[in-house]
């Protein structure tokens, strides 16, 4: 939308008894001051990560600082709370994941939201793979061999994940079943802590966004086993998927920006084309965390929210899991 299409708009709902005179003004100068993105993880995972990327590039395009801030706590739920009861004004965004806007509806009775309702989609903004990683003296070099070692040993080997009802943790359970192995997964709050685990060996085995985990496989810290995507990443052709072993599987992570609900369409619209204009210019970056930009309109992601609250509710209803808080 052009600005003087987008001032028409805003003249129109001037007009009307919809808004308030103080919104209105609001937002014919909107963004007039920092933006605060509520990001629901620790400093230093791949949430964290992604987050910044975008944060960065959109400072640049909107001419106001975006600001992160980390309100980690009940695999995201906090900080959803947090977004979804502030100003819906375009001030406060939340950078959501695969679990707060997909696993965490189906695996917690009342987490304080709705993913649907609570929040105005604005962007859908990246996707990559989850990957499974190993500390370099586990025995098992391929996933084959950990299925193998995992179906000899059922119970025996523990599996860190950043957070009950991450991307990565679910990726983790779906594995499971496709895999029919039995490991126990154990969830830290955020990917550093459990990086730390298993790169020191308290935990041979993990399932972990991208981002985090690369540099530490590059390095020879830890040694990647398998992706989650159905294909493998250009930047890291060497790591086979899972689909590579059991055909079809696919559980990638993926991250995108929301508003609270009732925010303003044109203000929506306004954080729609900036998105949009702040990803091409981190696409080289994330190619680097091996993270692939998407982009698009707010009703895409609509689309994607729905879909994956869908495939999380199956696969809870299948294995009777449970969020934890």
């Amino acid at each position: 939308m052009s600005t003087v299409s987008r001032r028409s708009a805003l003249r129109i709902l001037a007009g009307s008894s919809v808004l308030a005179p103080a919104v209105v003004r609001a937002q014919d100068s909107f963004p007039s001051r920092p933006v605060t993105m509520i990001v629901p993880f620790p400093a230093g995972g791949p949430t964290d990560v992604t987050a910044r990327v975008l944060a960065d590039k959109l400072s640049g395009v909107i001419g106001h600082p975006v600001v992160v801030d980390n309100r980690a706590g009940a695999s995201g739920n906090v900080a959803a709370q947090i977004a979804a009861r502030a100003t819906p004004d375009g001030y406060t965004l939340f950078f959501g994941t695969g679990g707060t806007h997909g696993a965490n509806p189906a695996l917690f009775k009342n987490p304080g939201y709705d993913p649907i309702k609570s929040f105005a989609p604005v962007a859908w903004a990246t996707t990559s793979p989850n990957i499974v990683v190993v500390n370099p003296e586990f025995p098992a070099r391929t996933l084959a061999e950990l299925i193998a070692l995992a179906k000899a040993n059922p119970g025996k080997y523990n599996a860190a994940a950043p957070g009950h009802g991450s991307t990565p943790h679910m990726a983790g359970e779906l594995f499971k079943v496709a895999a029919g192995i039995n490991i126990l997964h154990v969830s830290y709050r955020g990917s550093g802590p459990a990086l730390n685990d298993v790169v020191a060996g308290h935990v041979p085995i993990m399932f972990d966004g991208v981002p985090s985990s690369l540099p530490l496989v590059q390095t020879g810290k830890l040694r990647a086993l398998a992706l989650t995507s159905l294909e493998r990443l250009s930047t890291a052709p060497d790591i086979p998927t899972i689909a590579e072993t059991i055909p079809g599987f696919e559980a990638d992570g993926w991250f995108a920006v929301y508003a609270p609900a009732g925010t303003p369409e044109p203000v929506v619209t306004s954080l729609n084309l900036a998105v949009n204009r702040a990803l091409p210019e981190a696409k080289a970056r994330y190619a680097e965390l091996g993270v692939v930009t998407v982009g698009g309109s707010p009703e895409k992601l609509a689309a994607r929210v729905e879909s994956e609250v869908r495939k999380w509710s199956d696969l809870v209803a299948r294995t009777g899991l449970r969020g934890e808080n």
